[in-house]
């Protein structure tokens, strides 16, 4: 289709044929994402070739000095005059020599089984008591072979490092240049390396709180840890992809669990995102038109709508939309029946949307007021001057304009509403039940099943399989998507 026959359809036709282009494409985008996936594994394997080969060819090339740093780190450095550099490398090698015989060697030889010795109990005959022999934690083993891994990686780059250090020294010597000592490397760690500095500890944060949880979780979905394996009773084992098998489809009730809340979930995703969305910058628009007065007041009403916490929002039209709440009880004494508002599943789905628009389009309004302000207003004038009424213009100009720059924003919103557990858990608590469903109702999103399975249930191995599949799924949308929209194809200018 050519660009004058694509301008001259009408706006709805566009919607449909943009929705058209973008399923055409999918396959190709998704062939793309797989590429990049590709590439960038086939540079991660290239470049741990590359430092194999150099580890090899230091040490061939290297002097004595640079050879014993193979051994004892900081050697290298110590017989060099770095004696601060060369004793923080050795210390740092004595501390993991000592972790790993005293700690990590312990746990890491138990992590094939995740533990053998089952917690015993035996009568005492002397003190006529039940005594218990402690056996193996699974978790612990887990957790701290986790951690020990980790450290045994961070330990690997701190000897790569120690190598590249000293044959450098060995390379400045043989140049005849002076080899820096402690006051030198602070001096550049404080000037061209300041970053360094700053963001070393941001780094160990993220990896002590947020790596290291994320590789105990994905773990745990390759075991059997349920409420009928908690340890220290009992002992959970490997199970492989057993977890990800039945819950794709080799358990009927857990396939049908996943595929229903999945749908429910998308369905919600979509409507939450873009009725927030079009109804905010539709109420930005009324309050920023000309000859509205009070435009600041109207503003505030809204910022005061976000300033109250949102979970008390949610647990008062709770009460309200209950089916002895307020609102029923008017409707018995007008001598109406009651509105299963929350206990009949269609209903219960529309109620949590429309409440969702009630807390969500606030903060619609406020983000987008300030870029309906930045419009170019000449676009607006050329646009009455060719006769065009408010719909086409909102449909030509506005919306595009909108879409253009706020596409990010969308798809954290949409990837936001996917993951929204308060509107959910605090109005409808998932409901109502159904049989249909493995320990779900009808309006519980996959996150909030997720948070059921593991509080309510502990079958943590289904939460951490359901954590993974959630995290797949979304960071696959958001790619496709947002590498097919305008924002990244025309990243600078609009049209």
């Amino acid at each position: 289709m050519n660009y004058i026959d694509y301008v001259s359809m009408p706006w709805h036709k566009k919607a449909v044929y943009k929705v058209k282009q973008f399923l055409k494409n999918l396959p190709h985008n998704c062939g793309n994402i797989c590429k990049i996936a590709g590439k960038k594994i086939s540079s991660g394997i290239f470049f741990a070739g590359k430092e194999i080969k150099t580890y090899f060819t230091v040490f061939i090339k290297g002097d004595i000095r640079t050879k014993l740093s193979y051994f004892i780190m900081g050697s290298g450095c110590i017989l060099r005059g770095q004696i601060v550099k060369g004793f923080a490398f050795l210390a740092l090698q004595s501390f993991y020599i000592v972790y790993m015989i005293s700690f990590g060697w312990g746990w890491i030889k138990l992590l094939p089984t995740l533990g053998i010795a089952v917690k015993k109990e035996y009568w005492d005959e002397e003190n006529q008591i039940f005594r218990y022999i402690q056996g193996d934690n699974s978790m612990l083993i887990l957790l701290f072979s986790v951690l020990t891994i980790v450290i045994t990686f961070a330990m690997l780059t701190v000897y790569i490092m120690n190598i590249k250090v000293s044959y450098h020294n060995q390379l400045d010597a043989a140049q005849g240049k002076k080899i820096p000592h402690i006051h030198t490397d602070i001096k550049t760690l404080f000037s061209k390396k300041l970053h360094f500095v700053f963001l070393s500890l941001p780094v160990l944060g993220i990896i002590m709180f947020t790596i290291l949880p994320l590789i105990f979780m994905v773990l745990i979905a390759f075991t059997n840890y349920d409420k009928s394996h908690q340890p220290p009773g009992s002992l959970f084992t490997w199970v492989g992809f057993d977890n990800f098998r039945n819950i794709l489809g080799g358990d009927k009730v857990l396939a049908s669990s996943l595929s229903g809340i999945f749908g429910w979930t998308v369905i919600w995703a979509i409507f939450a995102t873009f009725t927030n969305y079009i109804l905010g910058i539709l109420l930005a628009l009324l309050i920023n038109k000309k000859g509205i007065k009070l435009k600041k007041m109207w503003r505030t009403f809204f910022v005061v709508t976000i300033a109250i916490p949102q979970f008390v929002t949610l647990l008062l039209m709770a009460q309200l939309l209950a089916n002895s709440g307020p609102i029923n009880i008017i409707l018995g004494y007008l001598g109406l029946p009651a509105v299963p508002f929350l206990t009949d599943v269609t209903m219960a789905r529309i109620m949590v949307i429309v409440v969702n628009i009630w807390v969500g389009v606030p903060y619609t309004v406020l983000i987008t007021t300030g870029i309906l302000m930045n419009i170019p207003k000449d676009m607006y004038e050329s646009a009455r001057i060719d006769g065009a009424g408010p719909i086409k213009t909102f449909t030509k100009i506005t919306l595009p304009y909108m879409l253009f720059v706020t596409t990010p924003y969308l798809i954290t919103q949409f990837v936001g509403n996917m993951n929204n557990f308060n509107v959910i858990y605090l109005l409808t608590g998932g409901g109502p039940l159904s049989l249909d469903y493995y320990q779900a109702g009808k309006t519980d999103l996959l996150v909030t099943w997720l948070y059921k399975l593991t509080v309510n249930q502990q079958d943590y191995n289904l939460a951490s399989t359901i954590g993974i599949i959630i995290f797949a799924i979304q960071a696959v949308l958001s790619l496709v998507i947002y590498n097919s929209t305008g924002s990244v194809r025309k990243e600078g200018k609009f049209q």
